[in-house]
Formats: C-alpha cells, sequence, structure tokens
C-alpha cells in the first residue's frame, strides 16, 4: 500500500509545487487505512489547504489506492515534525 501511495504523491505533488507547496509522506498506516502526509511550504498558510488536502489529495488517494480511508496533515492536528528553534 505505501509503494502505491508514494506513486500517487508523486503524481500529486508537481501541481502543489506549482503554488509554491509541497507535500511530504509521513506514514500509512495499512491496518486503519489512514494515510498521514505533511503539507510544506506555500501551503502552511494558505486558506484553501484544507480543501487541497480533503477534496484533492484525499480524494485522488482514495480513488486510486484501494484501503485507503482519509489523508490527514499532521499540521492540522499538531503533530508536526518540523524542528523547533529557540
Amino acid at each position: 500500500m505505501r509503494e502505491k501511495v508514494e506513486k500517487v504523491i508523486a503524481v500529486i505533488r508537481p501541481v502543489i509545487q506549482a503554488d509554491a507547496g509541497d507535500v511530504a509522506l509521513i506514514d500509512v498506516d495499512e491496518s486503519t487505512g489512514v494515510v498521514t502526509i505533511e503539507l510544506q511550504g506555500a501551503c502552511v498558510t494558505c486558506p484553501a489547504s484544507t480543501q487541497t488536502l480533503k477534496a484533492g489529495i484525499e480524494r485522488i488517494m482514495m480513488d486510486r489506492v484501494e484501503g485507503v480511508t482519509s489523508v490527514i496533515d499532521i499540521n492540522s492536528v499538531g503533530m508536526s515534525e518540523s524542528a523547533v528553534s529557540l
């Protein structure tokens, strides 16, 4: 499943990068079907990022990868893996 998810992200990535954003795959939970990503760049502050995530990335992922039940962004659930500088 992870390999299929990676292939779909490779297809989606150029479209997101065209708007100065990016997407990184964080995790694929095969038992629940939850794909965790991190929206990066302009996507972090974009007011349409939720729409990009749900109506774009999640819909495409669910259509193309059997078993995917949802896609979540670690930034939107407070799980960011970004380095913190003090």
